[in-house]
Formats: C-alpha cells, structure tokens, sequence
C-alpha cells in the first residue's frame, strides 16, 4: 500500500510539472525509489497509473462540491456554491493541469466520461434534493443533469485557457446564477419565492 502511495504521489507530481508525455515510467519509478517489477505489481502503464491520479483528483474535487452544496441550507445555493466551488478548485493549478490540460490527451472522453460518471451522480442527487425540498419544479432529471454536468465541465475548460481565468470565472458565475434561476422559474435563485 505504501508503494502504490509513494507511485502515485510522485507519478501526481511529475504530471503535473512536466505533462504526461514527457514523463517516462523510468523516471517515475526512480524518483519513488521502486524497481519497474514494483511498479508493474501495482499498475500496467503509465496509461493505467495517469488514470488513477485522475480518478482521485475527481474524488478530491467531489469531496469539495459536497462540502459547499451541504454548508448551504438551501440547496439550491447549494447547487450554485457546489458549481461555484468546482470551478475554482479547477483552477488550483495542480486540478487544472491533471483534469483539464492532461487527462484529455493521456486518458481521451471515454475515459473521462467513465470517471467522472460519480461527480455526474453527486450532481443528480443535489438536484433530487432540490426538487425534494420545492426548489425546483419537479421534472425529468437525467437530462437536466446532463445540461448542467456538462455546461460546468466546458466551462471550466473554457476559464481553465482564458487570458483572464479570474474575469472568465466571474462572467461563468453570473451566467450561471441566471441558468440557475431561470431552471427554478423565479428571477433569482434560491428556495424562497419571488416577491
């Protein structure tokens, strides 16, 4: 267990200063001190140990949506500030380039589709407790989840390779304060009728 931290946190570390092409297995198993028998009791390819930085970046990111939706007591602020939180922890530099700039490239959409299916389920289920709680309208959530899901993961893309991410973050953020309201029929978000 120790060997496979050390591989990933070193693997982790290299991705992200140097991009996953660049980064030779070699070199990742000299910098954790592993032999390549090591390395290979644990993983396949620099392919298969990319893929589980990744998936633990997802789980890293949806520990923090989930901690911003439940620090609202309305869940709709709660969709908006676990939206909100996502999209500036992308922008830590190490999320940006593991998720945004890397995985892309190294993993392709499939994969990355496959691995964020938990943080598309996280937002489905924020959504059920909104219309649970009269937030929203009750209606078809798949497909709402799919719209926001993906809206959010080009946004962050789109913030992630602009030449202002901060003025890009805030002009997404009001944007989607908008969606928000109007997916919930008032003219402004939040459980609270309009007066």
């Amino acid at each position: 267990m120790a060997t496979i931290g050390a591989l990933l946190s070193v693997a982790r570390e290299m991705f992200v200063a140097d991009g996953f092409g660049a980064v030779s297995l070699g070199a990742i198993c000299d910098r954790a001190g592993v032999t390549r028998g090591a390395f290979y009791h644990h993983f396949s390819s620099k392919e298969q140990i990319f893929r589980d930085v990744y998936a633990a970046e997802q789980k890293r990111l949806a520990a923090i949506v989930r901690r911003a939706f439940a620090a609202e007591p309305d869940p709709w602020e709660g969709m908006f500030a676990g939206c909100r939180a996502l999209l500036e922890a992308s922008l830590e530099p190490a999320a940006r380039q593991i998720t945004l700039v890397e995985a892309p490239g190294a993993l392709g959409w499939s994969d990355m589709r496959d691995i964020q299916a938990g943080c598309k389920e996280q937002m489905r289920r924020g959504l059920a407790i909104a219309v649970d709680a009269g937030c929203i309208p009750d209606r078809p959530l798949e497909p709402l989840t799919s719209l926001l899901h993906g809206g959010i993961c080009e946004s962050a893309l789109d913030i992630a390779y602009a030449d202002d991410e901060r003025a890009a973050l805030d002009e997404t953020l009001s944007q989607l304060r908008l969606l928000l309201a109007g997916i919930a029929g008032r003219t402004r978000p939040g459980c609270a009728h309009d007066d």
